[in-house]
C-alpha cells in the first residue's frame, strides 16, 4: 500500500472535490482519498504506482502536481456518519427552498439580484445533493445527473445575463427594494443556520469543512444583495440591482462549467 500526495492548485471548493472523486472512482487500485481543500492537497492511498492517478488528475486541468509517494500501512477511513448525512440533507433542503423563494420574489419584485442569488442557492443545493448521491450509484448515472444539472444551471445563468443586458440597454425596471432587503435578509439567516448546522457537526471531514467555506461565500452574496437594495432606494436607480445580479450570475455560470466537467 502506498500513499501519494498531490497539490492541486485549482481545487478550492466541493465542486472540484466531487469532480476528482468521480474521475478517480473507476481506478480499483485506489483504497481511500483524503481532501484538504484549504491546503489544496489530496492524499491517495492506493496499490501500485501513481502514474495512472496523475494522468487522470491531469486530464481535469486543475493544476495537479505530484508531491511524493511513500509506503503506508493502511488507508485512512473516510467518515460516513449518519449525523453528517442528516446535516447535508438539511442544508440541501434549506438551499433549494430558498432558491424557489428568491426566484419567485425576484420575478415579482423585478430584482435581478434576488433571481441571481436564488440561482446561487440552487448551485449550492446541487453540490450537497451530489455529495449525497456520490455515496452510492453507478458512475454513468452520476455523470448523467451532473450533465443535466450543469446544462440547466448554465441555461438559467444565460437567461439571467440576457435580462440584465436588456435592462441595461434602456428597458430597466425599478425593483422593489423592500422585497430585495427582506428576502435577502431571510436568505442570510438561512445561510447562517446552514453554517451553524455544519459547525455543530464538529466534523473533521474535509467536505464538511469545505461546505462551511462554500456557505460563508453565500453569506457575502446575501449581504451584497441587501446593500444593493439600500442603494436602489437611496439612489432611486435600478442599476445597483443589475450590478449585483451580474456579479452573482458570473458566479453561477462559473459553477455550471465546473459541474459540466463532472460529466467528462
Amino acid at each position: 500500500m502506498n500513499k501519494t500526495t498531490f497539490h492541486i492548485s485549482k481545487m478550492d471548493c466541493p465542486s472540484e472535490e466531487r469532480m476528482i472523486r468521480i474521475k478517480l472512482q473507476p481506478q480499483k487500485s485506489i483504497k481511500s482519498m483524503n481532501f484538504d481543500l484549504q491546503g489544496r492537497r489530496l492524499e491517495v492511498y492506493h496499490d501500485g504506482n501513481a502514474e495512472t492517478i496523475l494522468d487522470a488528475l491531469a486530464g481535469l486541468d486543475l493544476g495537479t502536481t505530484l508531491l511524493g509517494t511513500e509506503p503506508a500501512d493502511c488507508p485512512v477511513e473516510e467518515p460516513h456518519e449518519k449525523a453528517e448525512r442528516n446535516i447535508l440533507w438539511a442544508v440541501l433542503i434549506i438551499n433549494f427552498s430558498f432558491f424557489l423563494l428568491e426566484l419567485l420574489a425576484g420575478i415579482l419584485a423585478k430584482s435581478m439580484g434576488l433571481v441571481a442569488d436564488g440561482l446561487d442557492m440552487l448551485a449550492d443545493a446541487y453540490v450537497y445533493g451530489l455529495a449525497l448521491l456520490a455515496v452510492g450509484g453507478a458512475l454513468a448515472f452520476k455523470k448523467r445527473v451532473a450533465r443535466i444539472a450543469g446544462f440547466f444551471q448554465l441555461v438559467l445563468a444565460l437567461i439571467g445575463f440576457a435580462e440584465v443586458i436588456r435592462r441595461f440597454a434602456g428597458m430597466a425596471m425599478m425593483p422593489d427594494f423592500r422585497t430585495m432587503i427582506l428576502v435577502s435578509a431571510l436568505a442570510l439567516l438561512a445561510n447562517i443556520a446552514c453554517l451553524y448546522l455544519l459547525q455543530k457537526s464538529r466534523s473533521r471531514d474535509i467536505h464538511m469543512r469545505a461546505s462551511m467555506i462554500f456557505t460563508s461565500n453565500d453569506v457575502i452574496i446575501n449581504a451584497g444583495v441587501i446593500l444593493a437594495g439600500f442603494l436602489v432606494h437611496w439612489l432611486g436607480s435600478g442599476y445597483p440591482d443589475l450590478v449585483i445580479g451580474s456579479v452573482v450570475f458570473v458566479i453561477v455560470a462559473r459553477g455550471a462549467f465546473r459541474i459540466l466537467k463532472l460529466a467528462v
